[in-house]
């Protein structure tokens, strides 16, 4: 205990060599620690929302957009499909289910979405009070919307033109609060779920104001749907599908041919996101190998630290081997002040990727409307303890064989 308290006070004696050391760790652990975090979030986040979908069917443009738009609601759609179109597709025989997804309004910077309650399935949403929609403009609100928005059973808003807060609101059609789902951990919490009946009425109503501006092309709009009623079905859109697979074959077969036939685009999430990560992991890397340098250079710097504060101690060195100290316990001091150096870095590094992962998600909470919850203590965390002690270690090996090997007589007679 006596030597522990030795080393501590010898640390601190030493401020600015000390605190260099202590910064320079503080943020290679730092970073690498808030790179693991953001990553597992990340990473969570992509495998919850993307279960049990197997493919995406959407307007033909990009993949990448078509997926986030449709899954993670975090970009725009690339436009519409025909609903005809889409459910021929569903009767493949290679297809077990499709959900229809139709959106392009949303409350509050919330999307509002028009599906059947296949989609709350999917991701083992529960109602936790009240109950699903059952005929247009009910809506059963995500944990997380009705949580920040206060909306409670009975509620009613109006919705705006637009996936992002302050287009123009239907004030002509009013959204009525029927159930409130569970925490699903998924972007279904960041949702407003309805029938996709209610996203067609309120822009069969935009489009009829539309034409009331144009009077002879919505005449003549008319004249035709009047003479041939039987194409009424035809003329519905959604954004997207969802698609399962009823076994492997889809796979292989039914993109290709969706994108190749049809009008439709076929994007398949486990390839779209596998290339996202992809891309990602880059960045982290690179990011990950310079955190790595800093910790390099923090532990040169314990290491100088430690050699030149041996230097000028080696006469108090000298004093305790004469006074009955043992070669270890010299070795075991010098070891000690630098794991210990470097364990603080290592906790201090740990609050600052913390704080970072707090910092991150409220910007994801205040741009996407995603938060990173459940701050966990990670497998690869331990393995960068392990690093950082090391460090410590080898910085503190060659003082440690310096006051081994200190002449006592020498040193003394020299002071």
């Amino acid at each position: 205990m006596n030597i522990f308290k030795l080393s501590y006070r010898n640390m601190t004696s030493r401020p600015l060599s000390t605190t260099l050391s202590l910064i320079l760790l503080t943020l290679g652990v730092g970073m690498i620690s808030l790179l693991l975090q953001v990553n597992r979030h990340i990473q969570q986040q992509m495998e919850n929302n993307v279960r049990g979908i197997d493919m995406i069917v959407g307007a033909k443009g990009s993949p990448l957009q078509l997926i986030l738009s449709a899954v993670y609601h975090i970009d725009a759609p690339t436009g519409n499909i025909s609903l005809y179109e889409a459910e021929q597709l569903q009767r493949n025989r290679l297809v077990a289910s499709g959900i229809p997804l139709s959106y392009g309004d949303s409350y509050k910077g919330y999307r509002i979405v028009g599906s059947t309650h296949e989609y709350p399935q999917l991701y083992n949403a529960t109602v936790i009070n009240g109950r699903l929609w059952q005929k247009p403009f009910e809506v059963a609100v995500g944990a997380k919307v009705a949580e920040n928005l206060e909306l409670k059973i009975g509620d009613s808003f109006t919705g705006a033109h637009g996936l992002d807060d302050g287009g123009e609101t239907h004030e002509e059609h009013a959204y009525k609060v029927v159930g409130i789902l569970n925490y699903t951990n998924s972007v279904l919490d960041q949702l407003i779920l309805t029938a996709t009946e209610s996203v067609w009425e309120v822009h069969h109503h935009e489009d009829e104001a539309e034409q009331a501006v144009e009077p002879e092309e919505s005449h003549e709009h008319e004249t035709h749907k009047e003479n041939h009623p039987e194409d009424e079905e035809h003329e519905h859109e959604i954004t997207a599908m969802l698609i399962q697979f009823r076994s492997p074959m889809g796979m292989m077969q039914l993109p290709r041919m969706v994108n190749e036939n049809t009008n439709m685009q076929a994007a398949v999430p486990a390839y779209e996101i596998s290339r996202l990560f992809s891309l990602m992991g880059v960045g982290i890397d690179t990011l990950s190998t310079i955190a790595l340098v800093i910790m390099a250079v923090s532990g040169l710097s314990v290491f100088i630290s430690l050699y030149s504060a041996l230097k000028d101690r080696q006469y108090e060195m000298a004093l305790m081997r004469s006074y009955g100290s043992t070669r270890w316990q010299l070795v075991w001091m010098v070891l000690q002040e630098g794991l210990l150096l470097t364990l603080t870095g290592f906790l201090l590094g740990i609050i600052v990727s913390r704080i970072g992962l707090w910092f991150v998600s409220g910007l994801m909470e205040a741009d996407y409307h995603y938060s990173f919850s459940g701050w966990i203590w990670l497998r690869e965390e331990w393995w960068l303890l392990v690093t950082a002690l090391t460090i410590g270690l080898l910085a503190s090996l060659l003082p440690a064989i310096s006051a081994f090997h200190i002449n006592i007589s020498k040193t003394l007679a020299d002071a």
